[in-house]
């Protein structure tokens, strides 16, 4: 098999140090440097070498574009652009790469493509040093220095640093969603996005962790798993110091420091940021409840609320993870799965530093700390930390047992008593004590069993 050869670059710019393979090509780079632009655009200041690429340049500024495609009627400024897109009617790629046999409309997209097997990178920041394929991405990046954002919304006046960025951004305001999946139906408005969805339906996952194997849908999600095994938490508070391994609860955390939050509740004293949070919160003392459920009945005190518990009767589950492909009725609970791939704990215990998942779990631990039982049953007056055993606990004066065993027929109070129970039946006996193999079905009786080991001992 013969040895490939990328294209060698002996002759180089004396001035800037750039390389070429042709005498010819260096002669025309070095009017850059010798030769006065003497043709300047009235409207940028921008200068040029030549008559005509002055009046190319003009197009952007008037939009002019002269030049129509006979087929599907796309116009274009420049005579070689038009050129190049009749192309992708014809099928013609003329440019061809020796090395994989990819081929390409144009000679600059093959160059491009090439630097993909040389790993060249001829395009360098002055600022940071770091290196570049593409000319177009090396200004792109200058511009993460500079602060310069040349592209703005129309609409909402928000600026980017590419303008493919804003064209995206554009579809926000008009709704526009042009990729849509064949299995589903599902739009959405980059093509990039499409790509990941699809996943959820092939369960293809195409990013491995090194550490442990674990694979994702997403290149991200897999970055965000890494920190469980590296402890990385890259995003810190400015006010506080406290780290987090997501820049989004990095972002929920400032507004603690940040926002104001003047309207507060007469009855709690309770603060909230927004007018409409205080209203909500109201009904939490009075018992409002103004939104029900056509199918059961059901009230809540916020549409979101009746929204979500809609899809327990249509079975709707539209928030999928897609590194497992779990469905969820909110994207709150698609949220808090995600951080069992994460395995972030962004919420942590002031008083012993255990840290939680979600705020909840975070505020229920404290409790252990402060004594704080909120939850008091009206009959025996006994208090508990959560909502949850208040319940199971009314169940004892009602004697309500809402979990029937289909093989015996007795009744739990609980989900998991029957669970428990059920083990009886199936002969399921999950505990194993490491000493002897022997097995239990409850823990607590594996527990008891370890003990007598510890007595012998």
């Amino acid at each position: 098999m013969s040895k490939l050869k990328f294209e060698e670059k002996e002759i180089c710019c004396d001035i800037c140090g750039r390389g070429f393979s042709q005498e010819a090509r260096l002669k025309q780079h070095m009017r850059i440097h010798t030769e006065e632009k003497q043709y300047t655009c009235e409207i940028c200041g921008k200068s040029f070498l030549e008559k005509g690429n002055l009046k190319m340049h003009v197009r952007s500024h008037t939009g002019e574009k002269p030049y129509s495609c006979d087929v599907c009627g796309i116009s274009f400024s420049q005579k070689s652009g038009l050129k190049t897109h009749i192309k992708i009617h014809t099928g013609e790629k003329p440019y061809s790469c020796v090395i994989c046999g990819k081929s390409y409309t144009t000679k600059q997209n093959l160059t491009i493509h090439i630097r993909s097997h040389s790993g060249e990178k001829p395009y360098s920041c002055d600022v940071c040093g770091l290196s570049f394929a593409l000319l177009s991405t090396m200004k792109n990046h200058i511009r993460t220095h500079t602060g310069e954002k040349p592209y703005s919304c129309e609409i909402c006046g928000k600026s980017f640093l590419e303008k493919g960025n804003l064209k995206i951004h554009i579809r926000s305001h008009t709704g526009e969603k042009p990729y849509s999946c064949d299995v589903c139906g599902k739009s959405f408005t980059t093509k990039q996005n499409l790509t990941i969805h699809i996943r959820s339906h092939s369960g293809e996952k195409p990013y491995s962790c090194d550490v442990c194997g674990m694979s994702f849908a997403e290149m991200s999600i897999m970055k965000k798993h890494r920190r469980i095994h590296t402890g990385e938490k890259p995003y810190s508070c400015n006010v506080c110091g406290m780290a987090f391994a997501l820049l989004s609860t990095m972002k929920n955390h400032v507004r603690i420091h940040t926002e104001d939050k003047q309207y507060t509740c007469e009855i709690c004293s309770k603060s909230f940021m927004e007018k409409r949070n205080l209203k909500l919160h109201i009904r939490t003392h009075t018992g409002e409840k103004p939104h029900s459920c056509n199918v059961c009945g059901a009230s809540f005190s916020q549409k979101s609320g009746l929204k979500t518990h809609i899809r327990i009767h249509t079975g709707e589950k539209p928030y999928s993870c897609v590194a497992c492909g779990e469905s969820y009725t909110t994207k709150q609970n698609l949220t808090n799965h995600i951080q069992s791939h994460t395995g972030e704990k962004p919420y942590s215990c002031d008083v012993c530093w255990a840290s939680f998942a979600r705020m909840e779990s975070m505020k229920k631990h404290i409790r252990i700390h402060t004594g704080e039982k909120p939850y008091s049953c009206e009959i025996c007056s006994k208090s508990f930390i959560e909502s949850g055993k208040l319940t199971i606990h009314m169940q004892s004066h009602t004697g309500d047992k809402p979990y029937d065993c289909e093989v015996c027929a007795n009744s739990f109070t609980q989900k998991s008593s029957l669970n428990r129970h059920m083990k009886m039946h199936t002969g399921e006996k999950p505990y194993c004590c490491k000493v002897c193999g022997k097995s239990f079905w409850e823990k607590n009786k594996l527990n008891k069993h370890v003990e007598t080991h510890t007595e012998e001992n």
